[in-house]
């Protein structure tokens, strides 16, 4: 996914760049390809490193969501069977011990940190099950989804529920200032959820909506779990700051290639249907590049692509152009600044693990 010429993207790349990165960072550094991305240290795989710390996780996530009513249990356990990738509890212990190494060179996780991780996979498992009332959702993780099993309401409730039980998880780890840091997630999926309802006419206004949407919907989890466990291993606020970008810029190249993968993939291999996007009528990456090269999308995406017709014709236009590609060139760069980032840390078999991590984000293909 990674190869094709550089000369072809950065000369439609260079039309956003400007907004890209006054969105997104104060300054560029020069970019290498992903291939490049791992340092000259033993490969870690993360996985592996992260699986001592997220033993048990899932149980220990059923326990926080106790209730006496049968059927509410059912809806609450129902994604978190073990068969999820823990993505997000991964990064978070690897980040959490990856700081605590840099500070006092400390190799476990607190008790805190780790809580902190659990509350992460709630808050997000929550916002999958709204997402999938919101977007009428039939499959999610290759299994139907919990509004198709026990209808809109309960799977509304379900997934308040999740997230009043990650409140109080949250509210007993005792520090104000992680309070804070991971509420600021739930605001944010929920403006994140308000920005995707709505589009922009103007082209430069439109991939600027989309990346704010990006951060908040997906990347803000992630930088601010990040951001939390580094508060509670270390007290340098540089610290702080290198765990928050870190988590920041793979959560929106995370999401640049599930986009991706809406056009790319099949839908018995990511789990879900494809071109799910498109017909939610939502403009991704892949489309906004393409309109560059195809100006008729325009008016397709102003109208959420509801005429017949209006999904088949964008999602064949994408294919012909370099949409893909040119989301894949800028989770690549997205990438590349959280390596950037995180190699500011002390070395470390996290740290060395969390850039093998961005490469993941790119390769993957569910």
């Amino acid at each position: 996914m990674c190869h094709f010429t550089q000369r072809s993207s950065t000369l439609s790349f260079a039309k956003i760049c400007s907004i890209f990165w006054r969105f997104h960072h104060t300054s560029t550094s020069h970019l290498c390809s992903c291939s490049k991305t791992v340092s000259d240290e033993k490969y870690q795989d993360p996985f592996q490193l992260g699986r001592k710390d997220l033993k048990n996780l899932y149980e220990d996530i059923k326990k926080e969501l106790l209730v006496s009513t049968a059927e509410l249990k059912e809806m609450c356990d129902y994604y978190f069977d073990g068969k999820g990738k823990a993505f997000r509890p991964m990064i978070v212990v690897l980040m959490a011990r990856a700081c605590n190494i840099h500070h006092n060179n400390s190799r476990e996780v607190q008790a805190s940190q780790r809580s902190v991780a659990i509350i992460a996979e709630m808050i997000h498992t929550a916002s999958l099950v709204h997402d999938d009332v919101i977007d009428d959702a039939n499959s999610r993780r290759g299994k139907m989804t919990v509004n198709q099993i026990w209808g809109e309401r309960k799977a509304v409730l379900a997934g308040d529920f999740i997230l009043s039980a990650a409140s109080v998880a949250l509210a007993r780890i005792g520090n104000t200032t992680i309070i804070s840091v991971l509420t600021q997630v739930i605001e944010d999926l929920v403006r994140g959820e308000f920005l995707q309802l709505g589009s922009k006419e103007n082209e430069n206004e439109r991939f600027a909506h989309y990346l704010e949407k990006t951060f908040k919907k997906t990347a803000s989890l992630i930088a601010n779990s990040c951001k939390a466990v580094s508060i509670l291993g270390c007290p340098d606020p540089k610290v702080h700051e290198i765990a928050y970008q870190y988590g920041k810029n793979v959560g929106i190249a995370f999401q640049l290639i599930d986009d991706v993968l809406d056009f790319t993939s099949c839908a018995n291999h990511l789990g879900k249907p494809t071109a799910a996007d498109l017909k939610l009528g939502l403009a991704t990456g892949p489309v906004l590049f393409a309109c560059r090269q195809f100006p008729e999308m325009n008016a397709m995406i102003m109208r959420r692509f509801s005429k017949p017709g209006d999904v088949e014709r964008a999602r064949k236009y994408v294919l012909q152009s370099d949409g893909v590609q040119q989301t894949t060139y800028l989770a690549q760069r997205y990438c590349h600044e959280a390596t950037r980032e995180i190699s500011k840390l002390r070395p470390s078999p996290e740290r060395e693990a969390l850039i093998q991590l961005t490469e993941m984000v790119l390769v993957r293909d569910k």
